[in-house]
């Protein structure tokens, strides 16, 4: 079973982020987070693995109730 990982594993992630908050560039706030949700199902079909995905939403979930 894969587990989730947690230490940095983007290479450049500055320049990830870069690429990120270009895509949203002249989008309204609707479409911004139209965007971030189609690329959350798109990276969540790249990673398959539900016990992965699992993890991954209760630490997303407990990251944005904290």
């Amino acid at each position: 079973m894969t587990q989730l990982i947690r230490s940095p594993n983007i290479p450049d992630p500055d320049g990830f982020y870069e690429q990120l908050i270009h895509a949203q560039r002249d989008l309204s706030d609707e479409q911004a987070e139209m965007l971030l949700a189609k690329l959350v199902l798109i990276l969540a079909n790249q990673v398959g693995d539900r016990a992965v995905l699992a993890e991954a939403l209760a630490l997303a979930r407990t990251n944005t109730l904290n």
